[in-house]
């Protein structure tokens, strides 16, 4: 025979299992919002850079990527209602894109996975705390980058990167190395 206290009982327990089980989903559903705008930050920034290398080579590509990769940041925080920007603990911009503690954190820890070769499909990390969701994609060294971001820059490349980021220190880098990452951050209802 039921009690009215063992109903009550068994109501919160089963609004807490709901709770519980709602935020996984929830973590879900803001994790792919986050990876749909790193998504669409590459895919516009990347042709644009691609067209500028052509054109101009790696000179004009820095110029881009100084004007382009922040306006591309700002429109889609705008029109998503999420804060998106680049960081790097060896930061290019030094108003822009330096870490905050956790994003120093998980910085550190994607390098050490891209170190130890423990990368397999894109490097992201996740938090959903008490008012706002973070995310953080990292974002590798590939190719392309190479030119702006690695040891053999011509001296055409380093003044341009001294006249477009006086306090630059995003060089050095090689292939598969870990030069920033993306973070998004959602204040959550």
């Amino acid at each position: 025979m039921s009690t009215p206290t063992m109903a009550i009982s068994g109501i919160i327990t089963a609004a807490m299992l709901s709770t519980a089980n709602a935020e996984p989903a929830k973590q879900n559903t803001l994790r792919a919002e986050a990876q749909q705008l790193v998504q669409q930050f590459g895919q516009r920034l990347k042709p644009q850079l691609i067209k500028s290398m052509q054109q101009g080579g790696p000179v004009e590509a820095i110029a881009v990527c100084a004007t382009k990769a922040p306006e591309i940041a700002s429109q889609l925080s705008e029109s998503s209602g999420w804060q998106m920007k680049r960081v790097s603990l060896k930061a290019r911009n030094q108003t822009s894109a330096l870490p905050d503690a956790w994003e120093a954190k998980v910085l550190t820890a994607f390098d050490q996975q891209a170190a130890e070769g423990k990368i397999n499909g894109p490097l992201f990390t996740d938090s959903l705390e008490q008012g706002s969701y973070r995310f953080m994609q990292a974002q590798p060294v590939e190719p392309l980058c190479l030119h702006c971001h690695g040891k053999n820059l011509t001296p055409d490349i380093k003044a341009s990167l001294k006249q477009n980021y006086p306090q630059d220190m995003a060089t050095g880098y090689q292939l598969g190395q870990i030069r920033g990452a993306f973070s998004l951050t959602k204040p959550l209802d």
